[in-house]
């Protein structure tokens, strides 16, 4: 066993000649729209993924994680199959780019992260898109930072077989941790909007770990696609306003998932003029609204999740709060007010870890427990 510390050095003989990263990221609204040709709200985290690179001479790539630890992984480019393991995104990277005509050569690879995995907040796409930035630098590919996103899709979709949609690699590709990025999903179009400077986003990992190539997220999007056909629409977010009776029609529970995307689709610009605006009450509102479509009509809460959300609306210096990412276990995102941030999520972490029983992780790199404004 290679220990978690070795440097780039130590495993490959050299010092690498690359070095990425990407932030993972925290959706502040718009949960699963994405794939439903909608609109999202993510913003990036301070957690970060790492990557370390040197080229080869042959067509060999050798990758070593820290959050394994175990001997290097190899595979030959051009022969990528498969594994069912974290190498799989790394696979699914160099594939797609082979397939839209970029010409590798081999490399060795070392990547760290302090992305949490299956906390819901994309550690994959973090990987995806420091890993296509890293092969960019080294090859001297003509990649700018949308069609990154585009490839670190591709890979996870085609390759790993995640039916994620978008919003994950435009963020981490994008976004940044004082702004959050307002996204067309089906356009890419995307502005940037910056936080309201009287508030801190809490991030809390309820310790329950999802996984996006899972059943449960792959059902969701199965009935979203169904309902679009049984409609006559290519994607949910293209009915309109007038299609209220026949999405009561709909056959149960798909009358609820697509009560969900619309609602959700049309809380993301609503908040995004709360944020303009600085109405904080106001936001909170939709974030609160979020949750209860996300647990009732989606169904992709937890009791654990739950018992979070139901702690933070519990404190007077939280405005709302709501699950992030896909759901069946993650995070969870409050907005508190600016200086209360780190004792509130300190309180609802020690609540939940008494009630539960689960182990949370308050997400900051400062330790304050909360993701500040910076002017």
């Amino acid at each position: 066993m290679i220990d978690a510390g070795s440097g780039f050095a130590a495993l490959f003989g050299r010092a690498p000649d690359v070095t990425a990263e990407a932030p993972g990221r925290v959706n502040l609204m718009g949960e699963h729209t994405d794939y439903n040709g909608g609109y999202v709200l993510p913003i990036a985290t301070p957690q970060t993924t790492m990557v370390e690179l040197g080229p080869r001479r042959d067509r060999r790539v050798r990758v070593w994680s820290a959050a394994i630890g175990a001997e290097p992984l190899e595979y030959v480019l051009g022969e990528e199959v498969r594994r069912g393991a974290w190498i799989d995104y790394v696979q699914g990277v160099t594939r797609v780019l082979a397939d839209e005509g970029f010409a590798l050569a081999g490399f060795d690879l070392r990547i760290t992260s302090s992305v949490p995995l299956g906390s819901g907040l994309s550690s994959s796409a973090a990987l995806e898109v420091s890993l296509a930035r890293g092969l960019r630098d080294l090859f001297g590919l003509p990649l700018d930072d949308v069609r990154i996103a585009v490839v670190g899709r591709r890979a996870e979709n085609e390759f790993v077989g995640a039916p994620v949609g978008i919003m994950d690699q435009m963020a981490a590709s994008l976004a940044s941790t004082w702004a959050a990025l307002f996204l067309n999903t089906r356009t890419l179009a995307y502005e940037i909007v910056p936080l309201p400077v009287d508030i801190e986003l809490v991030v809390i990992d309820s310790g329950i770990k999802h996984e996006h190539a899972g059943g449960d997220y792959r059902l969701r999007k199965a009935e979203c696609e169904r309902a679009a056909a049984l409609l006559g629409v290519e994607q949910l977010c293209d009915l309109g306003e007038d299609a209220d009776d026949r999405i009561r029609a709909l056959p149960e529970p798909l009358d609820r998932r697509v009560r969900h995307v619309l609602s959700e689709n049309a809380r993301v610009p609503a908040a995004v003029a709360a944020m303009r605006r600085g109405d904080l009450d106001g936001l909170g509102s939709l974030f609160r609204a979020s949750h209860v479509s996300m647990r009732d009509d989606y169904e992709v809460s937890t009791p654990e999740i739950d018992t979070l959300v139901e702690f933070a609306h519990g404190e007077a210096d939280v405005f709302g709060a709501r699950l992030t990412g896909g759901g069946f276990g993650g995070s969870v995102v409050m907005i508190a007010r600016r200086g209360s941030g780190a004792a509130a999520g300190a309180r609802i972490a020690r609540a939940y870890a008494e009630q539960t029983g689960q182990t949370p992780a308050v997400l900051l790199p400062d330790g304050r427990g909360a993701l500040s404004h910076s002017s």
